[in-house]
């Protein structure tokens, strides 16, 4: 199996885990791990969202790296709201409280120094 199939029934999985309201049992293990999923099904098409991948889209900042451009805590309003701002097709994305929590809790997990 390629890494293109891979990370497709990874993302399938993540998104049958949101869908039904439920993590398999590696992911319900910490929020960190729920914000991973969430990430990956929602914005890792264009963000690099782990701690050595790169953005597939060149407008789209590193995850790990959004740290030196907003403090980190900023992200939760623009998560609530819906974030329509960034890099120009980016989709608009309103999140759940427990959802941004988690997300957040990912993001600062990822932040270098």
């Amino acid at each position: 199996m390629d890494n293109g199939s891979r990370r497709y029934n990874a993302r399938l999985s993540a998104l049958a885990a949101v869908l039904l309201g439920c993590a398999p049992p590696a992911l319900a293990n910490s929020t960190v791990e729920r914000g991973k999923a969430l990430v990956e099904l929602n914005c890792s098409g264009c963000h690099a969202v782990g701690r050595t991948d790169k953005s597939s889209h060149p407008d789209a900042p590193a995850f790990r790296t959004l740290s030196k451009r907003y403090p980190i805590a900023d992200l939760e309003e623009a998560l609530a709201e819906g974030i329509s701002t960034g890099h120009p097709d980016m989709p608009e994305w309103v999140a759940s409280p427990d959802q941004i929590e988690a997300i957040i809790a990912y993001i600062s997990s990822l932040q270098q120094p």
